[in-house]
């Protein structure tokens, strides 16, 4: 009885110790900083000019891992109708069924589905977005800035850029083609506070 005893707590002892690399890779959760993240867009005007735009309203968060970042994924929903163009009448114009529609679509989403690291700070996330009812992979190029304890928030922050591109005809948005340019570069900065784990008090 003793030597089945001492052998399954062996067992339990090895299970936990084996466990524990894989606890310790979770990736940390965060939520998104508003303040300090930014989604720009840009795209060619008559060839003139790229005009370039912004949504000052969004919901989401990601989760990251230093140690292993193919764990890290991302999820954000964009308030359509916080479009900011600097113009009334162009923000009227483009949150119209010619361009963004909306009062039909009033969101778009993001949801990667994979995430790659390419090199020492930068990877490449792959997801879904859903503009217009229209749902198409797209791709982010990212690099990742930093992350450690804020020196004034003592929150524990994670920094990133991201960078892509969509061709809006893809999800049906085909007004004033070709002289209103198809794609659409895309520019982010990120702020995230961790929210799990919680940082440690100084």
């Amino acid at each position: 009885m003793k030597s089945l005893i001492s052998a399954a707590a062996l067992a339990a002892a090895l299970f936990i110790t084996n466990a524990a690399p894989a606890l310790a890779a979770k990736p940390d959760a965060y939520t998104f900083d508003k303040v300090h993240t930014q989604i720009f867009f840009s795209v060619s005007h008559l060839s003139f000019s790229f005009s370039t735009g912004s949504f000052t309203g969004f919901d989401g968060g990601f989760s990251f891992s230093e140690e292993k970042p193919e764990q890290s994924s991302v999820e954000v929903t964009i308030d359509a109708n916080s479009l900011s163009l600097h113009d009334d009448k162009w923000e009227e114009h483009v949150k119209s069924a010619d361009f963004l529609n909306v009062a039909a679509h009033p969101s778009i989403k993001f949801k990667s589905s994979k995430v790659e690291k390419t090199g020492d700070n930068t990877g490449r996330i792959t997801g879904d977005l859903t503009l217009l009812g229209v749902t198409q992979p797209v791709t982010l190029e990212v690099v990742f800035n930093k992350a450690a304890i804020h020196p004034y928030s003592k929150q524990f922050v994670a920094g990133f850029s991201a960078t892509g591109s969509l061709n809006r005809s893809a999800f049906g948005m085909d007004y004033g083609l070709p002289g209103i340019g198809d794609e659409v570069n895309i520019s982010i900065e990120v702020e995230g506070i961790r929210t799990e784990p919680a940082p440690k008090a100084p």
